[in-house]
């Protein structure tokens, strides 16, 4: 191992000597001896020595303290002062020099040996700190992450440049001002103003993460989405010394997200222009076929038709018809209900007798395939609702049940009107051919119809109107189905009394 050099500031020639003798029996190298500050410091930047021993009360116009203070400037020396001088006055100006020994003479050998040693051991670990602080300072002003530290006041003590660009505060107007002034976070949707993390921290003593859609709002008042954690700093007594706060802008990909949404709607709506037109086109193009076939067979015939075949030929146009109507009458709905133009107009109606004529209607136009049995379980049944909405839902989801069911087969529907939560409760059971479970999360997706129904016609934009006419009542819909069991859907929406008009009390 190399000798430790050092270097032996006194005025006094024997005792200079004294204690160059005792550093060298101790195992060290003396680079020289000084008498005065001056000449201390001219040996000092001439030899480079690892420690100097200095004595405070020197000849010439430099004492001791003052030369310290310039060897320790100029040339990161630790110092140790040897001086027969212990008194207070003298003592806090050394301290001012940040020496790392003061011995009082007369000393030992062995005195001597132990300043040295705790000297030079304090110099080594306070070199490695500052490396590593140097290292850590280097690491977070490279880093692409914005990083703000805080003291246990809530202060700001440090912030790397990433944190300036983001903030637009640089750490030198920053330092020593409360966080929430340059770490002032808002809710990127409301713009209210979001409790400081640095704060949650200190309060609540564990790593803190900010929610999605949080935005700082810069030192010129620009709103910038970021994201966040902020984590304390622990003293080994386990009391908080501070909090550090990483953070990075969420600007671009922000961007990229909307973009990426915006692109996929766009891409959803091309299709669903392009399924729009096909199954328009299709629907159309099947009815108006039957009522070509039809007008060309009655002409073929002309007045050899007879009147069985006739009355048929004219059902079927007649069939026809109704069924592009219906088309055209779904179409516009669609184009009511995605531009929000679905209008609710209440009116007093009894439901009971409303659901009674909505019944007899549909058998009239269904040739009563299927017995609709109609069950009410309410008293009171008068409610406040848009007629033409309740027509539209209970004739669709009546027609789907025929649909779907065997000829015969009976169609249960149940009236429930409840007072007391004032809710309509309507239940629409068939035993027809079920929904597949796979197809029953999309049943109310445009033109999506279930796997099993391909060979029956329809367009699928049936239950999507029905949905949107009960969220227009401010209603649900739900259904529950099992294959080749048959299907049950549920709409509960308001009763929705008139203003003077009540229920009866119980």
């Amino acid at each position: 191992m190399d000798q430790v050099r050092i270097l032996v500031v006194e005025d006094e020639v024997i005792v200079a000597r004294t204690i160059a003798n005792q550093l060298t029996q101790l195992g060290y190298m003396v680079t020289g001896k000084a008498s005065s500050g001056e000449v201390a410091i001219a040996k000092a930047l001439e030899t480079k020595p690892q420690l100097v021993l200095m004595d405070i009360i020197l000849k010439g116009n430099m004492d001791g303290i003052a030369a310290a203070a310039s060897i320790r400037d100029q040339l990161d020396i630790p110092v140790i002062f040897l001086t027969a001088y212990g008194d207070d006055q003298t003592l806090q100006r050394a301290k001012l020099t940040q020496p790392f020994g003061y011995v009082v003479k007369p000393f030992t050998a062995k005195d001597l040996k132990i300043a040295v040693e705790i000297g030079l051991l304090k110099h080594q670990l306070e070199q490695d700190l500052r490396e590593s602080r140097d290292k850590l300072a280097t690491l977070l002003n490279s880093m692409s992450d914005a990083v703000i530290a805080t003291n246990e006041q809530a202060e700001v003590t440090f912030m790397n440049p990433a944190a300036e660009l983001i903030t637009g505060w640089q750490q030198a107007d920053a330092q020593g001002k409360d966080i929430s002034i340059v770490f002032n976070i808002v809710d990127e949707i409301t713009e209210t103003e979001l409790e400081n993390p640095v704060v949650k921290v200190l309060r609540e003593q564990k790593v803190i993460y900010l929610g999605e859609f949080t935005s700082l709002i810069t030192k010129n008042g620009q709103k910038v989405p970021i994201g966040d954690s902020a984590s304390p700093i622990m003293r080994r007594s386990d009391t908080i010394d501070g909090v550090v706060v990483v953070f990075w802008d969420l600007s671009q990909r922000r961007q990229t997200e909307f973009l990426e949404r915006a692109l996929n709607q766009e891409r959803e709506l091309n299709n669903l222009k392009s399924l729009f037109i096909s199954t328009v086109s299709h629907d159309f193009r099947n009815p108006l076929t039957v009522i070509q076939t039809a007008v060309e067979l009655l002409e073929i015939q002309g007045d050899t038709i007879t009147p069985a075949k006739k009355s048929t030929y004219l059902q079927r146009i007649k069939g026809a018809v109704e069924s592009m109507k219906q088309l055209m009458e779904d179409v516009l709905f669609m184009g009511k209900s995605d531009v929000g133009k679905l209008e609710c107009d209440p009116h007093l109606v009894n439901l009971d007798k409303l659901f009674r004529e909505f019944i007899e209607e549909f058998s009239l136009i269904s040739h009563d395939r299927n017995e609709i049995i109609f069950t009410c379980k309410s008293q009171f049944t008068d409610a406040l609702i848009d007629e033409k909405l309740l027509h539209y839902i209970f004739l669709n989801l009546l027609s789907n049940a025929v649909k779907y069911s065997p000829p015969n087969q009976n169609i249960q529907v149940n009236l429930t009107c409840d007072v007391t939560e004032n809710i309509v409760k309507l239940e629409i059971q068939d035993q027809g051919i079920g929904i597949p479970e796979v197809d029953q999360r999309r049943l109310f997706e445009s033109f999506y119809r279930a796997s099993n129904v391909h060979s029956i016609q329809g367009t699928g934009l049936g239950l999507v109107i029905v949905k949107r006419c009960v969220e227009t009542l401010q209603g649900e819909i739900s259904f529950s189905s099992e294959v080749g069991v048959g299907t049950t859907f549920t709409v509960m929406f308001p009763l929705n009394y008139s203003v003077g008009h009540h229920p009866p009390q119980a």
